[in-house]
């Protein structure tokens, strides 16, 4: 078992999944770090770690090829290249990406989580997506998903997701926890 006080959680602190791995990260005294930009209404307060301009553009990629990446149109507003800055630096800093939404037909995950998980599949860090429509994990393996029951194997790791948790995520996110650093 990973001794929690020696891992961190890298995840943005918005409502929903982000907001429920920060408390879970809390609970199991894991250290969590909330990544944003100046600005940016997150909804937890917790280690917020505001990029500059600078940092930001570290994170920065062609709106083309996100979009030809994701199968989906974003169009070229500043908000969303700053949303996948941001996201860019969470994956980067994590070994591990645990992410909460639905996997789609294509492989992608739905909305701007999906930025995360393709990042991962770049970075080829261990993936895995609590896809809450089916109630189940499935881990990015070989390129496939493959359904899974993941753990937390690593002392960095991401924490993602839907805005619109269910009571299913959520339970998701805490087995998760409990299953690598024990019962709360």
């Amino acid at each position: 078992m990973l001794d929690s006080k020696k891992c961190t959680l890298y995840s943005g602190g918005l409502k929903g999944a982000e907001s429920v791995f920060g408390e879970a990260a809390e609970k199991w005294s894991v250290k969590e770090v909330n990544f944003c930009y100046t600005g940016q209404k997150t909804n937890r307060q917790k280690n917020l770690l505001v990029l500059s301009d600078e940092e930001l553009k570290r994170g920065d990629i062609s709106m083309e090829l996100v979009s030809k990446m994701m199968h989906r149109t974003y169009y070229e507003t500043e908000k969303i290249r700053k949303v996948l800055q941001v996201i860019f630096h969470m994956v980067n800093k994590g070994h591990q990406v645990f992410v909460i939404g639905t996997v789609l037909e294509d492989n992608t995950v739905k909305g701007g989580t999906g930025w995360a998980v393709e990042l991962a599949k770049l970075f080829n860090r261990p993936l895995s997506v609590y896809d809450q429509a089916k109630g189940k994990w499935y881990s990015w393996k070989q390129g496939a998903w493959v359904s899974d029951s993941p753990q937390i194997t690593h002392e960095t790791f991401v924490g993602s997701g839907t805005r619109n948790l269910t009571e299913k995520g959520k339970q998701a996110i805490n087995r998760l926890f409990e299953e690598a650093f024990g019962p709360k």
